[in-house]
Order: structure tokens, then C-alpha cells, then sequence
């Protein structure tokens, strides 16, 4: 029988904790670290609908991304509020919760590998270093197998990432681009270290208005494709675990989550 401290060890092995980025609540969150792991949920988000999921399935470790509990709660009145009740829920169930975030997004072979490898690009370098883990990066660069246009390019996000809408910040869609910086999740305030690559457009989501016009005035082609293309993680992370299962002689069954978790819908 595998406990959910051995999971998280190896896991950690690969995406150390120091890795992450100072303030981030990465790592274990919610459970019994002694507890026996039978089988595996792994997800973007930890959200009401995933819980029942788990439920349903008789999962006893959801493995997310991003944090469940980014901002503490400050009581647990589960019928006052359907965050808190998640965490009811959770407990009831005896569901432990891991989150690799930013240690996740800066691991070599991680997300942002994840994100460059969706694009398909080729020569793949870092451009961001983490001031505490100087020798990982969260950004990738690299170039696409030819190039194309600026509107080319974002109707090919939208294919590669299996989205119904994007954002586009440029003057001109018609301008060629190939050398792409791209970094997962909310990256807005790093576009200068972006451009500072040489790319010819930087991809990243969740982009403010103010933050745009800078983008506009510096001359850098944005594409934001949201913070949601970082569910490529929900099957990477499952081959990942399954590998160690077998590896390791876990025995352990891995799901992948299947509700859509995007707080955004195109019209």
C-alpha cells in the first residue's frame, strides 16, 4: 500500500518545493499525509464540481495544479458558502489535496515544457529564472516550424489548445511571426523579459486593459489564449503518475478530471 507522503516525495523529486515562487501556497493542502492512496484524480482546479467527482469515483488524492486554498478561509460555515462547503466535503470523504503550482511551472520538463511542446515548438530555451532556484525558469522561447502571421498564428492557438476565442494585443495581424515566448498562466507583468528574448510574439493569459496598452506601445504582439490552456497538465500530469506507479509498484489507479473548469465561455 502507497501512502500519500510517498506520492508527494517523488513528486517532489521532480519539481522540488524551492522551485516555487516566494508567497505561493504550493504543496500539500488538505488531508492526512499518512493516508493510503488507492486512486488518483489530477486536475487544474480544485472546484465544487471536481469534488464530486471525486466523490463519485471513489478518489482518495486529487493532485491539482493550482492551489485549493489560495486565500484562507476565515471559518468553516459549510452551508454558508459553496467554497467553504468543498472543504466540508473533502474532509467527510477523507480526499487528501496536492497542489504543484509554480514549482510546477518552473520544473524542467513541467508546464511550461507542456505548454511550448502543445505549440510545437522547436529549440526551446528558458528566459525567466526564479531569484530563490536561479537554475529553473518559468518562461520558454522557441521557434515555430516556419513562419506565419500574426493571425495565422492565433487561429493556431486556438487549434492547439482546443479553445473557442482568444485575445490578440497588436497593430497589425498581418505581421510574420515564428520565435514565440510563451509562460502559463497569468504572465502580463513579464512581458519586457518576453520581449527581451527577441520573440516575435509572447503568449500568457489573462492580460489587464492597462497592461495591454504598454504591450501596444513597446511594440510586442500579444496572444492571450486565457488562463485555462493550463489543463494540458490533467494528462500529463496522469502519465506522469502512472509511470511511478508501475516504476515504483504503486498499484494505484490515476483518473483524469473531466469537467471543464474554465470560469469563461466565448459567445
Amino acid at each position: 500500500m502507497m501512502q500519500a507522503q510517498q506520492l508527494i516525495d517523488q513528486f517532489e523529486t521532480f519539481a522540488p518545493l524551492r522551485y516555487r515562487e516566494e508567497g505561493d501556497p504550493t504543496g500539500f493542502q488538505i488531508g492526512d499525509r499518512k493516508a493510503t492512496v488507492h486512486r488518483v484524480l489530477t486536475t487544474l482546479d480544485v472546484r465544487p464540481e471536481v469534488v464530486d467527482e471525486a466523490i463519485e469515483n471513489h478518489v482518495d488524492f486529487i493532485f491539482a495544479h493550482h492551489p485549493v486554498m489560495f486565500r484562507p478561509a476565515k471559518n468553516l460555515d459549510f452551508a454558508a458558502d459553496p467554497q467553504l462547503a468543498m472543504y466540508g466535503k473533502l474532509v467527510a470523504n477523507h480526499i487528501t489535496v496536492y497542489a504543484a503550482h509554480t514549482n510546477l511551472d518552473n520544473a524542467p520538463g513541467g508546464m511550461n515544457d507542456w505548454l511550448a511542446e502543445t505549440l510545437n515548438l522547436e529549440n526551446v530555451t528558458s528566459w525567466l529564472p526564479n531569484p530563490s532556484a536561479p537554475e529553473v525558469s518559468m518562461g520558454r522561447v522557441g521557434l515555430l516550424p516556419e513562419a506565419v502571421s500574426l493571425q495565422e498564428f492565433a487561429d493556431y492557438c486556438k487549434s492547439h489548445f482546443d479553445i473557442a476565442g482568444l485575445r490578440v494585443i497588436a497593430h497589425d495581424l498581418n505581421q510574420s511571426v515564428q520565435k514565440v515566448a510563451i509562460l502559463g498562466g497569468d504572465g502580463g507583468k513579464f512581458f519586457k523579459a518576453a520581449q527581451a528574448t527577441g520573440a516575435d510574439v509572447y503568449v500568457t493569459g489573462d492580460v489587464y486593459y492597462h497592461t495591454g496598452h504598454d504591450m501596444l506601445a513597446a511594440g510586442l504582439p500579444v496572444v492571450d489564449p486565457g488562463h485555462h490552456i493550463e489543463a494540458v497538465c490533467i494528462p500529463k500530469l496522469a502519465q506522469l503518475l502512472q509511470q511511478w506507479s508501475i516504476k515504483f509498484g504503486w498499484h494505484i489507479d490515476v483518473l483524469e478530471s473531466k469537467p471543464n473548469t474554465d470560469p469563461f465561455t466565448f459567445v
